[in-house]
């Protein structure tokens, strides 16, 4: 019986609380690959570590209770996650992403499943009437982000839902820019949510993971035969220090958005910024829509300087916040998304969407507000040309 109501408590004591045999108040890193069995089909649950893991176990069981889902899984990356969900999916089938995705989505799709006779098609999300003309026959799945990388376009995740409900669609979320604590896709109709636990639920920059969960048994049964088939599981150690990070998650993030939120201000108000992109600001597309279905705007921002100012001297001159890949991290990063994380995406894509060459994301960590604020303005300060 659980002694907690609210997901604070859940990130800390949720799915497989300590070990049960010692006391310990941590899972143990169950490190082997394979199982002593007691006779002929005779085993204490576990045959091989592909298979199951007791420390893998218990974080699929605790991300599964954070979503308020049936069943959670772990695998060894965010697109080793998104892979096993699309191999739901078989030749003939077409899947509808959001204009603005990671694009590593959109790259597995173009280069490796368009191979096997699986197609997609590029929608507007936020624009039900243009996502309704999007839904052919053909189409088995809508993927989306709310908010997308990397111009936090926010899609109404719920009516989204009903819409693909009605078409015998399944919808996919990728919530990692949310995380559990910020927004949870299955309550609001979401079949299936997708994380990269790299990012803020490892918080940390020392992993690699990712996470699914399903909201049926069904789906459930099929992912499990897909994540057991294929291999791409996260390993046990990997799997310790990811229950240990989302012990944590929630103090991180009201951090990460407190910051946040103050840096969007910042940009917004500064005379050297053309745009900001932070569906936390009231003026922003979809703010209202995100009130409705997240706690707040979360920690990322994209915005782009106006003419006149370089975004290479402006990169170039950071002191505190690093230029790098990923995001969600305890440190703050930078990067450009058109040469960086979305490099995969043709540019014509890009510049349809509005990942335009000059736009900067920005993922803000737990350092002390007025550090980076100092950071950010003597960097706009030097971008002048």
């Amino acid at each position: 019986m659980k002694n907690y109501e609210y997901i604070e408590s859940a990130l800390i004591h949720g799915g497989i609380y300590g070990d049960e045999r010692t006391g310990a108040v941590n899972t143990p890193i169950y490190q082997t690959s394979t199982y002593m069995q007691d006779g002929l089909g005779k085993n204490r649950g576990y045959e091989y570590s592909r298979t199951g893991n007791p420390t893998r176990e218990a974080l699929e069981l605790l991300i599964a209770e954070l979503e308020n889902g049936e069943s959670g899984f772990a695998f060894a990356s965010g697109m080793a996650a998104i892979t096993a969900v699309l191999s739901l999916f078989k030749s003939g089938d077409r899947i509808v992403i959001s204009s603005n995705v990671y694009g590593g989505t959109f790259r597995v799709l173009d280069k490796v499943f368009q191979n096997f006779g699986f197609s997609y098609t590029i929608a507007d999300t936020t624009d039900l009437t243009a996502l309704s003309k999007a839904l052919t026959p053909d189409v088995k799945a809508v993927l989306i982000e709310s908010p997308a990388n990397p111009l936090l376009t926010v899609t109404d995740i719920k009516a989204v839902a009903e819409l693909v409900k009605n078409r015998g669609a399944l919808l996919v979320v990728d919530n990692t820019f949310m995380t559990p604590y910020i927004q949870r896709p299955l309550e609001l109709g979401a079949d299936i949510v997708l994380h990269s636990a790299t990012k803020y639920l490892g918080g940390h920059s020392d992993l690699i993971a990712g996470l699914v969960v399903v909201r049926s048994k069904e789906l459930g049964e099929r992912l499990h035969f897909i994540q057991n088939a294929t291999g791409g599981v996260l390993q046990p150690f990997d799997s310790f220090l990811l229950i240990r990070s989302i012990k944590t998650l929630s103090v991180r993030m009201d951090r990460h958005v407190e910051n946040a939120v103050e840096l969007a201000k910042l940009l917004k108000e500064h005379e050297a910024v053309k745009t900001v992109y932070y569906p936390g600001l009231p003026d922003a597309q979809g703010y209202d829509i995100n009130l409705k279905q997240a706690k707040n705007g979360g920690a990322m921002i994209s915005f782009e300087l106006k003419e006149g100012y370089s975004i290479n001297r402006f990169f170039e001159s950071l002191k505190l916040i690093a230029l790098a890949e990923s995001l969600g991290g305890v440190e703050s990063l930078v990067c450009h998304p058109a040469t960086m994380t979305h490099a995969s995406i043709p540019r014509e894509i890009r510049e349809k969407v509005g990942i335009t060459d000059g736009l900067i994301r920005l993922s803000v960590g737990i350092e002390h507000g007025k550090d980076l604020a100092a950071d950010l303005e003597q960097a706009i300060r030097e971008a002048k040309q």
